[in-house]
């Protein structure tokens, strides 16, 4: 199956990026704010933990593999400061990744791996994260490929218009 997200899926798509984040965030988190919206990259604010964290979210332009269902998509960076975070990069793929698989994302000639954990996919840390963000600031489009626990493979096609812009609000809002 292929199909294209068309721009009535972002708002969709940001209130998913909102359950998701209310999901695995305490309860007495805040709700999130959106603080800006560029290209195909939307910023949001919240509160934790007596801090505020800051994260920018975008969905595929297109998703492609063989499969009948599959739940919603993002691609995240995040800034906690409190938490000593600043531009971590991670995929929720709106299905259960294999166990022990690693998500391939190429933009233009870079290719970076990240490791999975459910339906997450991060890199190993800072030192990845920081040329990855670069590559996302310079780069056009990201494709990210990962294999379900069923073994279908997937590639999701992001737009970076907007990216660069975007995480400039981030950066603004959480330092």
């Amino acid at each position: 199956m292929s199909w294209k997200i068309g721009a009535t899926r972002k708002i969709p798509a940001a209130l998913a990026v909102l359950a998701t984040l209310a999901a695995v965030l305490p309860a007495a988190a805040a709700e999130p704010e959106r603080i800006g919206r560029n290209g195909d990259w939307s910023a949001f604010t919240l509160q934790r933990g007596g801090g505020k964290v800051c994260y920018m979210a975008s969905s595929p332009t297109k998703a492609e593999g063989d499969y009948t269902t599959r739940g919603e998509i993002f691609a995240l960076v995040t800034n906690d400061p409190k938490s000593g975070i600043r531009g971590e990069v991670s995929i929720v793929t709106g299905y259960t990744y294999r166990s022990d698989s690693q998500v391939t994302v190429q933009i233009g000639g870079a290719t970076f791996d990240m490791f999975t954990s459910g339906d997450r996919a991060w890199t190993q840390g800072p030192e990845e994260d920081e040329p990855l963000v670069q590559a996302m600031i310079r780069g056009s489009d990201m494709v990210v490929k990962g294999v379900s626990s069923r073994g279908t493979l997937t590639t999701d096609t992001y737009s970076l218009s907007g990216f660069t812009a975007t995480k400039k609000l981030i950066d603004q809002a959480c330092p």
